[in-house]
């Protein structure tokens, strides 16, 4: 993506106010969470990888997610 501004002659299809509303929203969030994994690179280079008795094995993080989103999904007859 260009950081550069279009120029005059070229036009730009504006969005709707909802649209635009939607769009700021998703930068927000994108931004909040690009911070928040930062956050967690910097901690982790000020001071190291956390022990491994403090850490939840990725088998056990993939089930707990796997069924948030089974229970999201209407169950099917």
């Amino acid at each position: 993506m260009s950081e550069q501004p279009a120029s005059a002659d070229t036009a730009r299809q504006q969005l709707q106010p909802a649209a635009a509303d939607a769009v700021r929203a998703y930068a927000a969030k994108t931004r909040e969470d690009a911070d928040q994994f930062a956050a967690v690179l910097e901690d982790i280079a000020t001071n190291g990888l956390p022990s491994v008795e403090d850490s939840t094995p990725w088998e056990e993080l993939r089930e707990t997610h796997l069924a948030r989103l089974a229970a999201q999904r209407p169950a099917v007859a």
